[in-house]
């Protein structure tokens, strides 16, 4: 496979590394980029694949609660520009309340809910024919409880909701402000999935075995990073935000309260929007 320097270029953003280092990885890994992060990271040249950040869909999140009943909701768009536009405000807040109202089962039922005469479906096509942007209503999540529901956002980029069992709305409300800033990916070490722990798992063991120690003390290092790893991605063994000397888990366990489930939104998370550049582009169509 044929080593672009646009292959090099994404692996550079994705690892901080040289471009003489991913253009080794990506020969190595035959143009497989994710492999060429991995083999990076059991040579200690990355510390993580920072993926996430190419994410640049636009648009907002929405939360809604009432009563038993909290919801976020992803509206789409292409551009930060539009975020203010109001009429795109308007129907990003109406399709919100719609949600909380009609509390529809998936995300597909949305599109059928009834707006202004219409449907969601098609007021937003009226709305992309009047914009001249595509937009999307992307993800929801709707989350119904008797137990205490807190919900936090951060601007219109980041948005959470906690279940909680036990104390009260401000301890929710605390620990969802905590789930949007820390990201935990699961309550606890159990819910881990055991193919993350076993990538995790490959990956100290090449960085602890290049130490030259003996395999006793590279097994005791790689535990180590291991239980340092479940403490940082875990809601549980997370250091509490608001107060780092304890950890979320201590918290909860001085209120007498349990964290039943979490959601967390990050716009745009999965998204992938392809940069060009702009002026390449008019000198391409040029023929220049």
């Amino acid at each position: 496979m044929e080593i672009t320097a646009k292959l090099v270029k994404e692996l550079r953003e994705r690892t901080d590394c040289g471009m003489m280092e991913c253009k080794k990885a990506l020969v190595e890994t035959n143009g497989d980029i994710d492999a060429a992060i991995d083999l990076m990271r059991k040579n200690g040249q990355a510390k993580a694949d920072k993926k996430a950040s190419r994410a640049a869909a636009e648009g907002m999140l929405l939360v809604r609660q009432e009563g038993t009943t909290a919801i976020i909701v992803e509206v789409n768009c292409e551009t930060d520009f539009v975020t203010k536009n109001e009429d795109y405000l308007s129907f990003a807040n109406e399709v919100a309340d719609l949600i909380i109202s009609n509390k529809p089962a998936s995300i597909e039922l949305v599109g059928s809910l009834p707006m202004r005469g219409k449907t969601v479906d098609e007021v937003r096509n009226d709305l992309i024919s009047k914009i001249g942007e595509n937009i999307s209503v992307r993800r929801m999540a709707l989350l119904e409880s008797d137990n205490i529901l807190g919900v936090y956002t951060h601007g219109i980029r980041i948005a959470s909701i906690v279940e909680l069992k036990g104390s009260d709305i401000e301890l929710a409300k605390d620990i969802a402000m905590h789930v949007a800033a820390s990201k935990p990916i699961c309550l606890d070490s159990s819910e881990v999935p055991v193919e993350l722990l076993d990538k995790e798992r490959e990956i100290y063991s090449a960085q602890a075995s290049e130490s030259g120690k003996p395999a006793d003390i590279v097994a005791k290092m790689v535990e180590g990073r291991m239980r340092k790893y479940l403490e940082e991605v875990t809601l549980l063994g997370q250091n509490f935000v608001k107060d780092p000397d304890i950890t979320v888990e201590k918290l909860l366990k001085s209120k007498n309260a349990t964290v039943v489930k979490f959601i967390r939104f990050g716009l745009g998370e999965g998204v992938e929007i392809i940069k060009t550049d702009f002026a390449a582009e008019v000198m391409a169509q040029a023929g220049l």
